[in-house]
């Protein structure tokens, strides 16, 4: 597994064979780092057939790899639609890495976080099979429980439940190392989804982002949401904005071991949403632009102090 601490997009994916089929959980965020996933896939079941690829949400550092996969039948929730509606494009992708000043906030940040990968070409394959609540399906022998979980980190996360392996892929409903970035929210349901992971009782659990857990690591990311919960109540009932809230927090230094701590200006404006009772769909440029703010704030102190 690689080292995806303190960076955007680079996330957990799965493999799942049993005799000569196999199911993909998520692709990586490009088509080259794709082939190279299959490539090791390969490598580890030789003669692997891939028949089936599970979508958990809707983010393109899961899903934008699928053009390397043809021939399969891709699942998602119904709502995994609606998501990939909002998602900015890969398109739009590098014009936010290469036509935004880099001498600007948002411009040195999309060089910073999402530099690294190429998106050229990418084309956004959309899910060919979709469901709404639970959906069962086997993998050669292995039973594979495919249950939705969302709204939570998008309006159309699911989680994927390998009962006779007591496993739990949990796609981006859980980041372990990082602040996450949750676009939907609010913050309740994501608790409340982990809260599902564990009745499920796993003896690990494969976050989005960042090494595996155990039953009690989950236990401590769900305190981590319920203290940014009731954080979130107490600082929007004193009038703050969502950016204010997330500098405010970062300035009492709170969850000094979690990196990207930007990334709390993009959770806290979801659930400023909720608290503020706005159904409109959310600007995520806009939201990473305020992450993007902090960020170059406090790099400016970290040089400022090298000095």
């Amino acid at each position: 597994m690689p080292d995806t601490h303190n960076v955007w997009g680079l996330a957990n994916c799965g493999l799942v064979s049993s005799g000569s089929d196999a199911l993909i959980i998520d692709t990586p965020y490009t088509p080259a780092l794709t082939d190279d996933f299959l490539a090791a896939a390969r490598q580890t079941v030789p003669g692997v057939r891939f028949t089936t690829a599970v979508v958990t949400h809707g983010n393109g550092d899961h899903a934008w790899g699928l053009q390397q996969l043809p021939e399969v039948e891709i699942l998602a929730t119904r709502r995994t639609l609606e998501h990939q509606c909002h998602e900015p494009t890969p398109q739009q992708m590098r014009a936010l890495i290469e036509d935004t000043p880099e001498d600007e906030p948002l411009g040195w940040y999309m060089r910073e976080g999402f530099g690294r990968f190429d998106f050229t070409d990418i084309k956004v394959i959309p899910p060919t099979r979709t469901f709404d609540g639970r959906l069962d399906l086997t993998v050669g022998e292995i039973p594979v429980e495919l249950y939705e979980v969302g709204p939570a980190h998008t309006v159309g996360d699911l989680i994927v439940h390998l009962p006779e392996q007591r496993t739990v892929f949990a796609g981006d409903v859980v980041f372990h190392g990082d602040h996450p970035s949750h676009w939907a929210g609010p913050l309740e349901n994501i608790a409340a989804a982990c809260e599902r992971i564990l009745a499920l009782d796993p003896e690990v659990i494969v976050p989005g982002h960042g090494p595996l857990l155990d039953q009690d690591g989950l236990r401590e990311h769900i305190a981590y949401l319920d203290e940014l919960a009731d954080h979130a109540l107490t600082l929007h009932g004193q009038g703050k904005t969502a950016v204010e809230a997330a500098q405010t927090l970062l300035d009492e230094g709170r969850w000094p071991g979690l990196g990207l701590p930007e990334r709390l200006a993009i959770t806290l404006a979801a659930e400023w949403r909720h608290l503020d009772g706005d159904s409109s769909d959310p600007d995520l440029v806009a939201v990473t632009e305020a992450a993007a703010h902090i960020a170059w704030r406090r790099a400016s102190v970290v040089q400022s102090a090298a000095r």
